[in-house]
């Protein structure tokens, strides 16, 4: 066996060790950027908790973090032993590197070994102990980052986020296609922005992906507001807590 090999074999094998506490572990998921990944995974993670779950919420888009942003977190993690302890808000644990790094508003200008070792260090060196469910918010794309975590993870699949225009269901159905050919399951497909009623497009995602339509996230003026300001939307607005609770509980 080839030696680059048999140290992803041994890394997978550490992984799963590592995070063998965790019952599912669930990706959200795009090819395309700005559908609304971070806004799924973040409402997603704590419409879960309210639920009564024990959850952890894992920004893996790690030189464009956004989930602190969402979160409202401007705290740190320390970084001077390990394991690296989460940030707990809202009932969930989150770890992101815009909590690592010495000022989030700058660039994170790193390469794709860089970034592996970030992501190898939030799945082997961080304590996120119990869990019932790890929502990794995904970066966008088919490369490097998406990849890894779906070659090294035991995963209970991915979540597909789309929104009504042509584009992004095409982008999702990439998406959809990657995680099948690597042995992933699609779990379903989410519509953020959209209007009165599920579009085609969604239901195009879904029909050639083989998964269903979970359901669909309005597009609301207030729901921006409440995110711009860190502010989190199933926590203030009972429409879209409705919205996501419709969508946790066909994952759950």
């Amino acid at each position: 066996m080839h030696p680059s090999f048999a140290g992803v074999i041994m890394q997978k094998k550490r992984i799963k060790d590592k995070l063998s506490e965790i019952k599912s572990i669930i990706g959200v998921y795009s090819a395309k950027g700005g559908v609304g990944k971070t806004t799924v995974s973040v409402n997603l993670a704590i419409t879960l908790a309210k639920m009564g779950h024990s959850v952890g919420l894992l920004d893996a888009d790690i030189d464009c973090p956004n989930v602190p942003i969402f979160m409202g977190i401007d705290e740190r993690m320390d970084i001077s032993s390990f394991p690296l302890k989460p940030i707990e808000k809202h009932g969930i644990k989150v770890a992101s590197t815009a909590m690592i790094v010495d000022d989030a508003k700058k660039p994170i200008i790193w390469r794709g070994a860089l970034i592996a070792k970030m992501l190898g260090d939030f799945f082997e060196n961080t304590a996120w102990g119990k869990l019932d469910y790890l929502i990794i918010d995904l970066p966008p794309g088919t490369s490097d980052s998406p990849l890894s975590i779906m070659q090294l993870l035991d995963m209970k699949g991915f979540i597909l986020v789309t929104t009504p225009a042509k584009i992004s269901a095409i982008n999702s159905v990439r998406s959809g296609l990657m995680a099948k050919r690597l042995g992933k399951a699609v779990l379903g497909v989410v519509e953020n922005m959209s209007g009165e009623a599920i579009g085609p497009n969604a239901k195009y995602v879904a029909e050639t992906l083989d998964t269903t339509v979970l359901g669909s996230v309005r597009m609301r003026k207030e729901i921006a507001e409440l995110e711009d300001s860190g502010k989190i939307p199933v926590l203030e607005n009972q429409d879209a807590y409705k919205e996501f609770e419709g969508i946790a509980k066909q994952i759950a």
